[in-house]
């Protein structure tokens, strides 16, 4: 989860705003705004041929060469294999400042006509399929100074503020020796340790990749933000197939500023990972199914500075949502069915714990409330330590991050003071090993503040049994570590970090599965709203639509469907490896 090249190692496990202008933001807010309703201005580029009128532009990164600020890029359906990190590589590929699609420009808008059928395709051009699964027309990048391919990124945002990315698929981007593997990614300056992008919007966005030769190349983020600000908000996005996450939010030090809304995550190692990430984030309205690990979010003392991940409202205030001073909020979402051993994984977003459906490890102040969890196998939801014996980044100190230094496991962080209340668990911890429960909590050490535990309808309990009972409240401050001796035990033989105890299973890998797309992503109901009028829009419609509707609008919206019932019926269908 950490920004690091791939090559870097950690021993340990899972176990263990600048938004503040114009007040806390409205990323404590639970309503979001999307591109879509900005006013019009600026000029239109077109690229490709739109209901029979052909655009200026042949490539999208021609028109993205030829904006200017407050521009708009819009899009035709096609299949565009561009090619922009390739002739001009990157002069520092650790960054990862390269890619397919180079944004450096700030306050454009990238605008595909449809969601399906706009395609940023990392493989070769020639293939008669976009987002082809044949080996021999995967494309892995530019070499590296040593001769090894260095990998792709789809569309990069590279220190742009105020960049808008919609309605289109990127796919196929694979990883290699730099900073790669990530389908859509807003970057303000991986590694710095600084701020270097302000504002970004994502909205009906597909990020996929169909294509599994090893771990050395899969997909590695599908959605990406990292040293980066808001206000920022990802609407409607869709991620799959990713061997750390399918989207990942870190390295904004603790002021990330960002409202997820009608995400779906699936098929992932980790449906949403975030390191060190705080402030002002609210997940919302989303669902996490068929990964091997839900959602994590992490502290970490080597990647994605500074450590540790803290969900306090910016400048001690207080959340809308919350009415206390956590402003990380995970609420109103459907966590179900994460079960899934056949995903690509790479590092510790591998070591995430099989059939749980979400982890906070080593997290603080992070509140997680009126959610679903149904049908995760091992824990519908855990509190761990996150132990990180890497060297600290950037003159971080463990006892100065919070954490704790042990002789064995390194820097360990304890999770405190988070929140879980009001949350429904249905049918968790159906493998029926010791302790497989609703929730559950380890801590290792005493004089910190209390995690709590309230009004949650859980059949299956928690372990301890009794954490309703002895922890109803936040803050106060424990007098003894939370380890209980089963607990400890399964979660360290469900990450593969411990011997499993006689007669106990957890689901093996039988080999990576690479899951389709749903057929039924809906596509943004007017890419025209909002637009300046050009040759394919007039008056904010469709040109040649009298519905105002465009014409190739895909059928009922599954994501709507799934994110927003929150029924457990729902059919099923990290930042840089953490190792």
């Amino acid at each position: 989860m950490g920004h690091r090249p791939r090559t870097a190692g950690r021993a340990g496990v899972l176990l263990g705003v600048t938004a503040l202008a114009g007040g806390l933001l409205a990323s404590c807010s639970s309503s979001s705004t999307t591109a879509s309703s900005a006013a019009p201005s600026g000029h239109v580029l077109l690229v490709g041929t739109f209901n029979g009128h052909a655009g200026q532009y042949k490539t999208i990164q021609s028109a993205v060469l030829a904006a200017h600020p407050n521009d708009w890029i819009l899009v035709a359906p096609g299949d565009y294999h561009e090619n922009a990190d390739e002739t001009q590589p990157a002069a520092y590929p650790g960054d990862g400042n390269f890619g397919a699609v180079y944004i450096a420009t700030p306050d454009i808008h990238l605008r595909g006509m449809n969601r399906s059928t706009v395609i940023v395709d990392g493989t070769k051009p020639g293939s008669s399929t976009p987002c082809s699964s044949d080996p021999s027309v995967q494309d892995f990048g530019a070499n590296d100074s040593s001769g090894k391919p260095q990998g792709r990124n789809g569309i990069l945002v590279w220190k742009a503020d105020g960049v808008t990315v919609d309605n289109l698929t990127a796919c196929n981007f694979l990883s290699g020796s730099g900073s790669s593997g990530n389908q859509i990614w807003w970057n303000g300056g991986a590694g710095s340790a600084t701020i270097g992008l302000h504002g970004y919007t994502g909205t009906y966005l597909t990020a996929t990749s169909t294509y599994y030769g090893g771990e050395a190349n899969a997909g590695t983020y599908g959605i990406f933000s990292s040293d980066s600000a808001g206000p920022a908000t990802w609407d409607q996005v869709y991620a799959s197939n990713m061997n750390d996450s399918g989207m990942y939010v870190g390295a904004c030090l603790q002021a990330c500023g960002i409202t997820i809304n009608h995400a779906w995550m699936e098929d992932s190692a980790l449906g949403y990972s975030g390191t060190n990430s705080g402030g002002s984030i609210v997940i919302e309205n989303s669902q996490f199914d068929n990964n091997q690990d839900g959602l994590d979010t992490n502290t970490q003392i080597a990647g994605d500075p500074p450590a540790p991940q803290n969900g306090t409202c910016p400048d001690n205030g207080t959340s809308p949502i919350t009415h206390t001073h956590s402003c990380w909020v995970f609420i109103h979402n459907n966590v179900h069915d994460n079960n899934n051993p056949n995903v690509p994984k790479a590092g510790t977003a591998g070591d995430g714990p099989l059939g749980t459906g979400m982890t906070v490890s080593g997290g603080t102040n992070d509140t997680v409330m009126d959610n679903t969890f149904a049908n995760n196998g091992a824990w519908g939801a855990l509190f761990v330590p996150y132990p990180d014996s890497s060297t600290p980044a950037k003159g971080q100190t463990c006892a100065g991050t919070g954490g704790t230094q042990n002789a064995v496991f390194g820097c360990v962080y304890d999770p405190k003071n988070d929140a879980l209340v009001g949350n429904t668990f249905t049918n968790n911890g159906f493998f029926g090993n010791a302790s497989n429960t609703d929730f559950g909590l380890i801590t290792l050490y005493p004089n910190e503040p209390q995690n709590c535990f309230s009004r949650n309808t859980a059949a299956k309990g928690s372990d301890p049994a009794d954490l309703a009972t002895t922890m109803p409240t936040c803050g106060a401050m424990t007098t003894a570590a939370t380890t209980p001796g089963d607990l400890l035990t399964q979660v360290l033989c469900d990450t593969t970090f411990g011997p499993c105890p006689a007669g106990v299973t957890y689901p093996k890998s039988t080999g990576v599965v690479m899951a389709p797309l749903p057929k039924s992503l809906g596509s943004m109901p007017n890419p025209c709203q909002g637009v300046p009028t050009n040759a394919w829009c007039s008056n904010g419609s469709p040109a040649g639509s009298a519905l105002g509707v465009h014409p190739h609008h895909g059928g009922g919206n599954a994501l709507a469907l799934g994110a927003l019932g929150l029924a457990s019926s729902v059919p099923a269908r990290r930042r840089q490896p953490r190792a």
